[in-house]
């Protein structure tokens, strides 16, 4: 998976998002991910998290994504 396929994945799910993707290795199976949505509002970070991990359960039990380094925030958190 690269980082277009992951990008247009998140946007297509959370529609309006900001989506900043990082490939940490360069092997295409550790990814730095930054979203920033409104559909965050109201819930924890945890919450956060495992919405948008949730968006690629298939990928991480294949092992074709290794691991999300992930970082969620709601459009005011972004802006401060």
């Amino acid at each position: 998976m690269d980082d277009i396929a992951i990008k247009k994945r998140i946007e297509e799910r959370l529609p309006g998002a900001r989506v900043e993707i990082r490939d940490l290795t360069g092997t295409r199976d550790h990814w730095q991910v930054t979203v920033v949505s409104s559909r965050f509002e109201g819930k924890s970070m945890l919450e956060q998290h495992r919405m948008v991990k949730g968006f690629f359960d298939a990928e991480i039990a294949s092992g074709s994504v290794h691991a999300f380094s992930l970082k969620t925030y709601t459009p005011q958190e972004w802006s401060h």
